[in-house]
């Protein structure tokens, strides 16, 4: 089953003049997880919990202000719920909904309420913190595990330090460079991809920019839930590595986990390790981005404010985009 997935989608890429080597069998690993001396301390120092949320500052915000020009506002969460016609939850999380009994009484105020039962951290369009990704026995900044777990979250690095983030967004639109409405499956987003779209938008990255990825799979997302996460296109580590180095705030994309699957070097989800081990660089996954792409949106503010879940490694959000 999975020969028969690869030789379609190698056909597809062929036909689209994509690289095909991106669907090649597993390679050498291009990349490996620095030791603990050489990636700590992170550049923002030792105990350092807020990595590139550092890059937030009062110019970030005024500098994103100033893209403001016709108020037109893009909603880019998803909507929460246990549909799976409506919504994308993943395997082995929840989310449900349960309403509070009320008495209603003729010319009485009443009042409803719910109980959400849910995996509040990673469900919907989620924001990745620094706990939610271990090497060893390591988080970002040499964090020790056995050292800040508790019964209560984590005592470092939880969700209670994110900030609200306002900052230029910038969407880099990979399968309208390729004049497809989606990427095909287990494509890997090349360097080249990311320059190319770039240039074509005639866009330039600037340190702490929200870099926003458009690869069409969201279009997925409560249509076909199974075929969404089970080989979506994305970010292979060469593509996470140049973006590390150009100083962004955030990455986000609009399909599972931001990066291809399988991974083409056989690691498990080496752009979160790169990303929020490595660098202390922000993820948000699964984005909503087919009226951002459609209106050719390139550059705008950017706002999202994960919830301060004390000890937590992530949080649902709804990031909006301005112009």
């Amino acid at each position: 089953m999975r020969m028969r997935a690869v030789m379609v989608g190698t056909a597809v890429v062929l036909a689209l003049g994509f690289q095909a080597t991106t669907l090649h069998a597993q390679s050498a690993p291009s990349w490996e997880m620095p030791s603990d001396d050489q990636r700590c301390p992170s550049k923002w120092g030792a105990g350092d919990q807020l990595g590139s949320a550092n890059l937030m500052t009062p110019e970030t915000v005024l500098r994103a202000a100033r893209l403001i020009r016709t108020g037109q506002v893009f909603e880019l969460g998803d909507v929460l719920s246990n549909d799976p016609n409506v919504s994308y939850i993943p395997p082995g999380r929840t989310f449900s909904v349960y309403p509070t009994p009320v008495n209603v009484r003729p010319d009485r105020r009443s009042m409803a309420s719910e109980t959400v039962v849910t995996e509040l951290g990673q469900i919907g369009t989620q924001f990745d913190g620094f706990a939610h990704q271990i090497w060893g026995d390591s988080f970002y900044n040499c964090f020790n595990y056995s050292d800040v777990v508790s019964s209560r979250g984590y005592t470092k690095l939880g969700l209670e330090n994110a900030k609200t983030l306002m900052t230029r967004g910038v969407l880099i639109d990979v399968a309208a460079l390729k004049g497809v409405a989606m990427l095909p499956e287990s494509y890997e987003i090349t360097v080249a991809d990311l320059e190319q779209a770039l240039a074509r938008e005639n866009m330039t990255l600037e340190s702490g920019d929200a870099v926003v990825i458009n690869t069409g799979w969201s279009s997925l997302m409560g249509k076909d839930n199974a075929e969404f996460r089970r080989a979506p296109a994305g970010l292979g580590p060469a593509g996470a590595l140049w973006l590390v180095k150009q100083d962004p705030m955030l990455i986000a994309a609009d399909n599972c986990c931001i990066e291809v699957q399988p991974s083409p070097e056989g690691t498990s989800l080496p752009v979160h390790l790169i990303s929020l081990v490595q660098h202390g660089v922000h993820l948000i996954e699964n984005l909503r981005l087919a009226e951002l792409a459609a209106a050719r949106a390139y550059e705008f503010a950017f706002v999202v404010q994960p919830l301060k879940i004390m000890g937590g490694t992530g949080s649902t959000v709804v990031p909006v985009a301005i112009r």
